[in-house]
């Protein structure tokens, strides 16, 4: 049987005014064409939604917006905390909103011990019954999870269900987590989609990304599931091209953001400071990139 999970969850930028407020009609428009696209999910408070700038107010607004509006659609929310007992009362406060299920990377420390990160994750899973996904992403978090480290998470939680991969090279500790764990987790390829056809192959659930055509994604995903290989790997490696532009260090946030602009999808491309915004040659090549793979905005 299927996990009810599986699928393509759009990673939901946060979209902002000139005035960098958060803008809600925007950000509605986005859960609107995830639903249309045919995404499973969205997730909010990620790395992509530019979450280490939003406030605690405007977090909580953001999580009991898009959970009022997401009917339909399964709501991750990214709780990570820099110390334990934050992470715990944004968990709570994201179950209470309504979320469906908690991202949550481990908490920066200078020097990460196993005994540490295993506290962290057991104080939240004994504060909430939301089943957790936890992202290894060790060029944000700086900790490098192994794969036995995960095994022991999986053994000690009940509520670890799913672990967003975002350690390169994905597709090798894939199918290492694979051999170690079998199907007791359920994995999720992130890093804008740069692997996903492999991740698949070697038995993702699908993705979390924010890729701002998503809908080849999930078009990818489907193809997978219907065991139509052939397919799928000519659709990844024909739009592979621009999933690498969007990934691009430092200003890929900001094409990823100018792409759903020109899509119509938010009124603004703005990044909030100090984040990098697109100039005008960047965003003609994204223009000219689009428009030779025979995309439309």
């Amino acid at each position: 049987m299927q996990d009810k999970f599986a699928g393509v969850h759009w990673m939901l930028s946060t979209p902002f005014n000139e005035s960098e407020q958060v803008d809600y009609e925007s950000l509605a428009r986005l859960i609107v064409k995830a639903r249309e696209f045919g995404c499973v999910g969205v997730v909010v408070l990620g790395v992509t939604g530019e979450v280490a700038k939003l406030t605690d107010s405007e977090r909580y607004k953001i999580v009991e917006f898009v959970v009022q509006k997401a009917a339909g659609l399964s709501v991750v929310v990214g709780t990570t905390g820099s110390g334990t007992a934050v992470a715990v009362a944004r968990s709570q406060e994201a179950d209470q909103l309504g979320a469906h299920a908690l991202m949550i990377a481990p908490p920066p420390i200078a020097k990460p011990n196993l005994a540490a990160v295993i506290h962290y994750y057991s104080s939240i899973a004994a504060a909430t019954s939301l089943p957790l996904v936890i992202q290894d992403y060790p060029a944000v978090s700086g900790v490098y999870m192994t794969v036995e480290l995960m095994k022991q998470l999986a053994d000690q939680l009940p509520s670890f269900k799913y672990l967003k991969l975002e350690d390169p090279p994905t597709p090798a500790k894939l199918s290492m987590i694979k051999k170690s764990l079998g199907d007791r987790i359920g994995v999720f390829g992130g890093l804008g989609g740069l692997c996903l056809f492999d991740e698949l192959n070697r038995g993702s659930l699908g993705a979390m990304t924010g890729f701002a055509f998503i809908e080849v994604f999930v078009e990818i995903v489907q193809y997978m599931q219907q065991q139509q290989h052939g397919e799928a790997r000519e659709l990844f490696y024909k739009y592979l091209p621009l999933v690498q532009m969007e990934m691009q260090e430092g200003i890929g946030l900001s094409i990823r953001k100018e792409a759903l602009r020109l899509r119509g999808l938010i009124d603004t491309a703005l990044v909030r400071h100090p984040g990098v915004n697109i100039d005008d040659v960047t965003r003609n090549e994204l223009k000219t990139l689009v428009s030779w793979l025979g995309l439309e905005f």
